[in-house]
């Protein structure tokens, strides 16, 4: 056979050898059970296990996708260390203990806010509560999608205004920790999926957070997008990583033109920043 005729068969053989040797010895072994053995406050976590596996972390069961994987989160004052337990479909069972690194939480001052806002009368009080039922109730959805699975981008950029798990006062008096991550925009910039999803909540005008509306990707994972000035999608929809959903506002309690997003994995509160970073 000629030289150059040979070349490209050549060529793909070297190519596949490569691949193959680059792929790690551990990631082939079927019987692993995966977890990182540390993570911080906050964090999302994504382990592997065996295809077939029962999978518990307290008193949860967690869902196991076809290729093993599996997904929790820890919340923003867990203490740790937490432990995963894993049967495997033959019997034999494995734990996995996950160390938490704590986080230092300052306190973020929010002054100017609509004094009805922070001190609500009882009528508002009730539709608040009515309303975060709604969206409490939206988070519940656990399917087998692994969007989340797939990455994370941000859905704007812009300057980081308020950061996840930091202990707010508003006009001094003091309120939950934050549950989100705050991008600071114009208002009308648009607002991109930061990972696939369905649609599970599509508000307009929430009392605190203004134009809402809740991703889910999978496995219990969730993002929250508030104060929003338009919502460009609606329940059920599928969105594809990318997909503009809406735009950033300044609806509800806020003093100025930032888009909030938040993450839940079910009812337990994670950090965006923390999931961008993941490698």
């Amino acid at each position: 056979m000629p030289l150059l005729r040979r070349l490209p068969l050549v060529c793909c053989c070297l190519i596949l050898a490569l691949f193959v040797s680059a792929v790690p010895l551990a990631a082939q072994d079927a019987g692993d059970v995966r977890f990182p053995a540390q993570v911080q406050q906050g964090s999302l976590v994504i382990g592997k296990v065996p295809a077939g596996s029962q999978v518990h972390y307290r008193d949860r069961a967690l869902r196991v996708s076809g290729y093993g994987t599996v997904v929790l989160g820890v919340g923003r004052d867990e203490a740790g260390p937490v432990q995963v337990e894993v049967t495997r479909a033959d019997g034999s069972r494995q734990s996995a203990s996950i160390a938490i690194t704590p986080r230092d939480w300052p306190v973020e001052r929010v002054n100017g806010v609509p004094p009805a806002t922070v001190n609500p009368p009882a009528a508002i009080a009730e539709r608040i509560r009515r309303e975060q039922a709604q969206v409490t109730e939206a988070r519940v959805r656990d399917d087998d999608r692994v969007d989340f699975g797939n990455g994370f981008i941000r859905p704007v950029e812009g300057r980081i205004s308020g950061r996840f798990g930091r202990a707010r006062s508003y006009n001094g008096q003091p309120g939950a920790p934050h549950s989100g991550m705050d991008i600071a925009a114009p208002t009308g910039t648009p607002v991109k999926a930061p990972a696939a999803g369905i649609v599970t909540f599509a508000g307009p005008d929430l009392y605190l957070t203004g134009g809402t509306l809740l991703l889910d990707h999978g496995h219990g994972v969730s993002s929250n997008f508030l104060h929003l000035s338009r919502i460009d999608a609606k329940v059920g929809d599928r969105v594809e990583q990318g997909q503009i959903i809406g735009a950033v506002g300044a609806t509800g309690r806020a003093t100025g033109p930032h888009l909030h997003w938040g993450m839940n994995w079910l009812d337990v509160r994670v950090d965006p920043q923390l999931v961008l970073e993941r490698p």
